[in-house]
């Protein structure tokens, strides 16, 4: 049995429905895509990792490891 690495998105399922796409994480709707947001995600899934492009495509990528503006905190 393979561990997911730390930081690295798991969760993430996509249901095509004629002209849209839904995204799930965990079971719950996350993102819907439309028209040519849809056509693209669909190219590119085929060429990477889908669970990072999900990830990317709902806004939960990188949680907490975002760049600064240069100010620590």
């Amino acid at each position: 049995m393979l561990e997911a690495m730390a930081g690295t998105p798991s969760g993430f399922v996509f249901t095509v429905r004629g002209e849209r796409v839904e995204i799930r994480h965990n079971g719950r709707l996350a993102a819907t895509l439309r028209g040519s947001a849809a056509s693209k995600f669909l190219a590119e899934v085929e060429r990477g990792d889908p669970q990072h492009l999900m990830a990317r495509v709902t806004g939960n990528y990188k949680r907490g490891n975002e760049r600064n503006d240069g100010r620590r905190t």
